[in-house]
């Protein structure tokens, strides 16, 4: 996932993560107006990710490129210009048969994009069904509160709800 990276706090923790390892949790804020978000305006399961690249702006800012390793629950959080969490891993089970259904809605989605499925090939970078469903999800028109529920939920559920969401957007899209 590529971000742009201007604030402050954000900045010192890119920083951090370079000199550290190149691991960092990516979360969402709850609300997004929120210039210097404070933890209670985080969602508490976001995304372990190694920093693959980071490029500076001239307006001082960063670009950044994570590639998102696995889901983690925060336990503690502690800071205040920068944030430093204490992260439970979250596992991801084996859906087994159950990412089916998403896989092909995927799919079936896709199939009508063309352009989204040539960007997704090029970012790809593992060959799992669920790497490939969780990047897709990163990229597809829904909203941001969506994504966090996809995020916050376990194997199963997302691929129900992944397989759903995508067949009501095809149906929206045609107008069904």
């Amino acid at each position: 996932m590529g971000l742009v990276v201007s604030r402050p706090g954000a900045l010192a923790a890119v920083e951090m993560a370079t000199r550290g390892g190149k691991c960092l949790l990516a979360m969402a804020q709850r609300d997004t107006t929120a210039a210097s978000p404070n933890p209670r305006d985080l969602q508490s399961v976001g995304t372990v990710a190694f920093l693959m690249e980071d490029l500076p702006l001239t307006d001082g800012g960063r670009r950044v490129e994570l590639d998102g390793l696995r889901r983690g629950k925060v336990v503690s959080l502690i800071g205040v210009d920068v944030l430093i969490a204490e992260v439970q891993p979250l596992d991801e089970e084996d859906p087994g048969d159950e990412w089916g259904p998403a896989v092909e809605a995927l799919a079936r989605y896709l199939h009508t994009h063309a352009d989204l499925r040539s960007f997704l090939d090029q970012q790809r970078r593992s060959k799992e069904p669920m790497s490939w469903v969780n990047l897709a999800c990163q990229h597809l028109p829904i909203t941001a509160s969506a994504r966090q529920k996809l995020l916050e939920s376990d194997p199963l559920e997302r691929c129900l709800k992944i397989s759903r969401g995508l067949d009501a957007l095809l149906r929206k899209e045609k107008g069904d």
